[in-house]
């Protein structure tokens, strides 16, 4: 559990460092912080389940999912008190392909997918790929939190609007829904006849002091229109094995999921279950436990070190290892804030635009390095507004 080990990825086709690419900034001297994947090396546990398969040297087809539902059926019932009959467990080719496989199920070309912003910002890439319409609900800032808007959003909804993507621990203000806050939710996307998609694939990086209730448990009187998608991904930083889970109590709309992955014939990678059942384990959870430790305490570094610079706040993380980060107070255009993170600092973060309306000013961060890379992004950022002192 050394996190404080650079397992280098820079010189690997880790997607984060090709800021080449995406913004055009060599990735030799960066800091990659703009996309939610992990610079720490997975559980013990899942490398060496992994290493024994890979030892093996047989890459055949699978088919034996028991052991992956239990697992997942165990590891709910110990994090998040949620008792869930292993038949609900669906398995699928990644999250993305989840939230885009529920747009094209349960939509229509030209319809309304709905979501309250800002938010990560796949919800509306995925949504403007399917040729849908983004329908966006804008919170409101109190204080330094986020709540919902309910008149904004009764206003901005339509009646051919057909999916309400929701996501818990939000991203990117790591926010943690309360039971009252979920149930509104739900009773929202009941009045509109909305599919309720609870994307809660951050659920086990919480910090103290909060506690995720799944949808599922706060409303589940609105079962027969709820999708929980959940995976060990972000956790475990597994997200090139493209596993995780659509967990779906009703029957109608669990057979829906399970008729069009037979039909397009789609499903998670041998490998990745593997690695998801492994992890979803006694020895995967004190894993994850040290790893919240660590995080809280990079947490701590960046905000008192964030916070210091005149005109810029942290916005008090509650869960996710992805700070959203107020310049506002610094006066500063966005593009004037991006010029100075992206190019004079070289630390790469996701502009707040992005994430839709509300994001103006913002920036998300990433905590899930060695705290000497940490140590180094945070002085490179003070540096960049050294004249703001």
């Amino acid at each position: 559990m050394d996190f404080d080990r650079d397992i280098g990825r820079r010189d690997t086709a880790c997607a984060s460092y090709r800021t080449d690419a995406k913004f055009g900034i060599a990735p030799d001297n960066v800091i990659p912080m703009w996309i939610a994947d992990s610079d720490f090396e997975t559980a013990p546990c899942v490398n060496a389940a992994l290493s024994d398969a890979v030892a093996h040297g047989a890459y055949g087809y699978g088919y034996d999912k028991d052991a992956y539902k239990a697992a997942n059926v165990w590891w709910m019932k110990e994090r998040h008190g949620w008792d869930i009959d292993p038949d609900w467990v669906v398995a699928c080719h990644g999250l993305g392909y989840a939230i885009a496989s529920v747009i094209d199920i349960w939509s229509e070309p030209g319809e309304g997918v709905a979501y309250f912003t800002p938010v990560y910002h796949e919800f509306r890439l995925k949504t403007e790929r399917a040729g849908r319409r983004p329908v966006e609900l804008p919170m409101a800032l109190q204080g330094r939190t986020y709540v919902f808007d309910w008149d904004a959003a009764e206003a901005a909804i339509t009646p051919d609007t057909r999916i309400l993507l929701f996501c818990s621990p939000q991203n990117p203000s790591g926010r943690v829904w309360t039971t009252d806050e979920l149930r509104a939710v739900a009773e929202f996307a009941a009045r509109h006849d909305l599919i309720l998609v609870s994307d809660e694939v951050h659920n086990d990086l919480v910090f103290d002091g909060s506690a995720h209730v799944p949808m599922d448990i706060a409303a589940p009187e609105h079962r027969d229109r709820t999708i929980t998608l959940h995976a060990a991904s972000k956790t475990f930083n597994l997200a090139g094995l493209r596993t995780g889970q659509y967990i779906i109590p009703d029957d109608r709309l669990r057979e829906t999921v399970v008729q069009r992955l037979a039909a397009l014939n789609y499903d998670a990678a041998t490998l990745g279950i593997l690695a998801t059942t492994t992890a979803f384990s006694v020895e995967g959870d004190l894993w994850r436990q040290a790893q919240v430790v660590y995080l809280a305490e990079n947490r701590q570094l960046f905000d008192e070190g964030l916070n210091a610079i005149p005109g810029v706040k942290s916005m008090p993380l509650e869960a996710t290892f992805l700070p959203w980060v107020d310049f506002s107070g610094t006066g500063m255009t966005d593009q004037e804030i991006e010029d100075r993170l992206h190019h004079h600092a070289g630390v790469v973060s996701a502009p707040g635009p992005w994430f839709g309306a509300g994001g103006e000013s913002f920036h998300r961060f990433n905590l899930t390095f060695p705290r000497a890379t940490l140590t180094e992004a945070v002085r490179r950022i003070q540096e960049a507004f050294a004249d703001l002192q």
